[in-house]
């Protein structure tokens, strides 16, 4: 049976819109708010089984961590850790990496790798959307989901400093912020200053659950002078001392609390090699993601299927901190559709 004109156009202009509305749902994804009972608090514990019955969810887990801190270095490349640069520039992250009571992983950020596509598919464990792109320059309240609203709702206190994007995507959950700019590109120094001045004060108080600290600086040398620059060495010797800086003063206060400390350095993106960003090349996909805790010491006479772990690093796909043990510390509610991956729940193997 042949078709008629009229029939073979319409059934092309059907197979157009369909794809037309495919791409669109795809580019515009619809996204996942978070349920009543995220607004009022965390969810209740699940009721206790009736007599003769059996269940393994009449109690939600206990938290494993007192405190997270999450340092976020901007355009961290997975090399300027795991490569000649981290050793020569940043001895003690690649102390800690070899020797110490760490896990490190090469993550791979999902396109576009732009800042606020970023910061969303880190806490709330989606991947990225291109229109995202555009709201980089202005970014609207986050909806969605997160790491950062259910720990709120679990009532934890958060603090933050550095990049404002943070603030933008999340105006009302943050006790403390001070959010710095990052359209002076031309300033790697202050920007970064005006993070770091903030942390004797706030590591000696006991009075916050989750510390954000998001650096600037390094990402803004890439587009000045790319990553070859001298520049890049002396910033990377910087975020070292302050990597340091951290650690110690958490292993200090571990010997008055039941549970330890979690330190978790990562990056947003990477950057190419003439210091942009924003595509998928291997440079600008693959970050480091460093979990450092003393719960994660390396004892031959331990069978713990954690410790087990080889201390190398190991590929973790899509970077999403929202599915990661790091938040376990934050609140014991259900993370619900987001990957709860093996080991840490990070990466996988």
């Amino acid at each position: 049976m042949r078709l008629g004109a009229g029939t073979f156009a319409a059934c092309c202009v059907a197979i157009e819109v369909l794809g037309i509305a495919v791409f669109l749902r795809g580019f515009f994804p619809a996204p996942v708010r978070s349920s009543a009972r995220t607004e009022h608090g965390a969810e209740p514990p699940a009721p206790e089984p009736s007599a003769g019955a059996s269940s393994n969810w009449t109690a939600l887990p206990p938290p494993l961590f007192s405190k997270v801190v999450i340092v976020l270095i901007d355009a961290l490349r997975d090399d300027f850790v795991f490569g000649s640069k981290g050793v020569k520039f940043m001895p003690y992250t690649t102390y800690l990496v070899e020797k110490g009571a760490s896990h490190s992983f090469v993550a791979e950020a999902k396109p576009p790798t732009v800042t606020m596509p970023r910061i969303k598919a880190l806490m709330t464990g989606s991947l990225p959307g291109f229109v995202d792109v555009i709201r980089n320059l202005n970014s609207p309240a986050l909806l969605e989901d997160s790491v950062i609203r259910q720990a709120k709702a679990a009532g934890k206190r958060l603090i933050f400093y550095g990049d404002e994007t943070w603030v933008k995507l999340f105006p009302q959950h943050f006790v403390e912020y001070d959010g710095t700019t990052s359209f002076f590109v031309s300033d790697y120094t202050e920007v970064d200053n005006n993070v770091t001045r903030h942390l004797d004060k706030v590591l000696k108080r006991g009075d916050w659950d989750m510390l954000i600290l998001h650096y600037l600086g390094l990402d803004h040398i890439g587009h000045i002078s790319g990553p070859n620059s001298p520049l890049i060495g002396h910033k990377l010797s910087e975020m070292d001392s302050v990597l340091r800086k951290i650690h110690t003063s958490l292993l200090s206060k571990e010997r008055e609390l039941a549970l330890p400390h979690l330190l978790v350095l990562c990056g947003d993106h990477g950057m190419s090699e003439t210091g942009s960003h924003g595509a998928s090349s291997m440079e600008e996909v693959n970050t480091p993601l460093i979990l450092i805790s003393s719960a994660f010491e390396r004892k031959p006479a331990t069978h713990s299927a954690l410790v087990a772990l080889p201390s190398r690093r190991r590929p973790a796909f899509h970077l999403r901190l929202a599915s990661a043990a790091t938040l376990r510390q934050l609140t014991p509610v259900s993370i619900g559709a987001w990957d709860l991956l093996k080991a840490l729940n990070v990466g996988k193997y």
